[in-house]
């Protein structure tokens, strides 16, 4: 009988697979891509047989390698499945709702009302569960899925939370200073967030789709993330693509300002998505119609 691989080799290979290449598992991970691929050849060296095809630019899987992930795949949201079971029988009196979303508008929308959340609903706890993907997975334990896109999913009972605005910001001493300037941003860098989905628009499509003028450093200043992002804003590092689920509680304290440039709304929105899997489905949705009165609230 074959020994298994250790599951910390197991879990590498999975969240390649998730975050689409090595040098993004390697930020997720918090570990050099180094790591990452000696990780991986570790593991095609227990296995005996190489799991990517390396021919080929991005790698992909071989025959053995889609074995290996779909077998990792659903052992793992088993394993979570059973967790879930088994902190319900150690907590059988207090419901548990978790709620993934990224960790941006965990941040900065979700968190802090939660403290409102639990005056009303004391009887109620709430597990955030954070990801880097931009729309995320309803899994086995995970019952909302927070996310921004246009809707159209089938995985659960999506309900709109509300429609995004997209506005430039920046702190109130850097938008003196554009001010002084003639309103230009020309001699301000503009904040970059690099990310794979283009559901969310960079500079470049709000220079293009509001009739401006390519402004400010060429370069600018590039992060992997919004919460990144918004703390050089708010530290007067320079101007940022602000979004409502991000900013919106910023610029209403007055923390961020709006720069000068026309606000603009995309296509899609936030939305609330219920697990069709959930086992704990009018729960949820007390906490997806709480989540709905608060985001119509935040529109007054």
């Amino acid at each position: 009988m074959h020994r298994l691989p250790p599951l910390r080799l197991l879990s590498v290979f999975e969240t390649v697979q998730r975050a689409g290449s090595a040098k993004r598992a390697a930020g997720d991970l918090n570990v050099s891509m180094s790591a990452i691929s000696q990780a991986l050849r570790q593991l095609e060296g227990h296995i005996g047989a190489p799991l990517f095809d390396r021919s080929t630019r991005p790698a992909g899987l071989t025959e053995a390698g889609a074995i290996l992930l779909k077998a990792v795949t659903e052992n793992r949201e088993r394993l979570t499945e059973a967790l879930e079971e088994i902190r319900a029988l150690t907590v059988p009196d207090v419901p548990t709702i978790t709620i993934a979303c990224t960790i941006g508008f965990a941040t900065y929308w979700l968190m802090p009302r939660l403290e409102a959340f639990y005056l009303e609903h004391p009887d109620i706890a709430v597990n955030v569960q954070t990801t880097a993907q931009e729309v995320p997975r309803l899994g086995p334990g995970t019952d909302i899925a927070l996310r921004y896109g246009d809707g159209r999913w089938d995985d659960g009972e999506v309900r709109l939370l509300f429609a995004e605005t997209i506005e430039p910001v920046c702190a109130p001493s850097l938008a003196r200073r554009i001010e002084e300037n003639g309103g230009s941003l020309a001699s301000a860098f503009l904040i970059h967030v690099d990310f794979a989905d283009r559901r969310w628009l960079t500079w470049s499509d709000y220079l293009a789709r509001t009739g401006q003028k390519a402004a400010g450093s060429a370069k600018g200043l590039r992060f992997s993330n919004y919460v990144q992002a918004t703390q050089s804003a708010l530290s007067g590092h320079g101007v940022m693509l602000g979004w409502r689920s991000i900013t919106g509680d910023q610029v209403e304290n007055g923390l961020l300002v709006p720069a000068g440039l026309p606000p603009l709304q995309p296509d899609n929105a936030y939305h609330a998505v219920l697990s069709h899997r959930s086992r704990k489905t009018e729960t949820a949705r007390v906490v997806a119609d709480w989540l709905a009165r608060a985001a119509g609230d935040s529109e007054t």
